[in-house]
């Protein structure tokens, strides 16, 4: 028997219910759950990487970091550094709980998290139009003052006060990928390019180095799934199907889409939000563009009704 290797895009506000639920223990029952989903995945007989989301959690690092360094002095973490973090900390609660799962099914499958690095263009024209806010908010002067002392680039967001801004740039490189193929060739499940990677350039020597950026999570698994010619892209997110003039009266759900409409729908702008569905469907794009077979879109409790063809909207070549 062939395998099926499936790449499965979580996001990272999944892990949090709601405002009420954000605590370490909420996020890790909530990362329960969404294991469940996907140890039903790999029961259908895939092998399975999991890619995820961190933007909250990269949110409140930086809070802890910036309360720190104010009362007491100690030293603020940089960027990339609470990508690491982060991804350490979300690996172990999905490789936990997976573990768990699994075992209680009786599935004898071992679970890793891979730390893992992604080169981007240090000339990507993101850097020069930073658009990604971080952090927390801060009044005018702190904002001027980090500007000057830390070189840091900052805007005012929408009236409520001062952030900093940080480049968003595309996805070139899976730095551990050969970590990640060995690995799946084995039979393990991984948990990879952890929201988006860790921000890396190749300096002209060849050496990595670590950069202040942000990178889509679906624009890496979609980068993953191509490079690893995984047979389906699974994005879990917060709704069941996608939808055509979302939230609007006349709002359609959609089963099915084929990479031509997918293609056409996203050209007229109007149909997927640019902070949230848009960047899903382009991931999807570049993924059949490249020669993938299928993709879904579907929410967490919804993976093995959508994987049967119930429910989820599949976007097919």
């Amino acid at each position: 028997m062939t395998k099926k290797v499936a790449v499965v895009a979580i996001g990272g506000n999944s892990l949090i219910k709601d405002p009420k639920h954000q605590t370490v223990e909420d996020q890790y029952q909530a990362a329960k759950e969404t294991t469940y989903h996907i140890a039903d995945l790999i029961e259908a007989g895939w092998d399975v990487a999991i890619g995820h989301g961190n933007g909250p959690q990269v949110g409140f690092t930086l809070r802890r970091s910036e309360i720190a360094a104010k009362v007491e002095g100690l030293h603020e973490v940089p960027l990339e550094v609470c990508g690491a973090d982060t991804q350490g900390a979300i690996g172990y609660a999905l490789q936990q709980n997976l573990q768990n799962e699994l075992r209680r099914r009786g599935i004898k499958k071992s679970v890793a998290t891979v730390v893992t690095q992604v080169a981007v263009d240090p000339n990507d024209k993101a850097f020069q139009e930073p658009s990604k806010p971080i952090g927390s908010f801060m009044d005018e002067a702190e904002a001027k003052r980090r500007q000057q002392e830390m070189g840091w680039i900052v805007q005012e967001d929408a009236g409520r006060g001062w952030r900093r801004v940080v480049a968003s740039p595309l996805p070139q490189e899976v730095v551990e990928l050969e970590v990640v193929q060995t690995l799946l060739n084995a039979g393990m499940v991984v948990i990879t390019v952890g929201g988006g990677g860790i921000p890396v350039i190749r300096k002209p020597d060849g050496d990595l180095q670590g950069i202040a950026a942000v990178i889509d999570k679906d624009y890496a698994s979609s980068l993953l799934a191509r490079l690893i010619k995984a047979d389906l892209f699974l994005i879990s997110t917060a709704v069941e199907k996608v939808a055509l003039n979302y939230g609007k009266p006349n709002q359609k759900w959609l089963d099915r889409l084929t990479l031509a409409e997918a293609k056409q729908y996203l050209a007229e702008g109007t149909h997927f939000a640019k902070g949230s569905m848009a960047p899903k469907i382009q991931a999807i794009i570049w993924y059949l563009e490249a020669g993938g077979k299928q993709a879904i879109i579907t929410n967490p409790e919804n993976i093995g009704r959508a994987l049967k063809g119930e429910t989820g909207t599949w976007i097919v070549p």
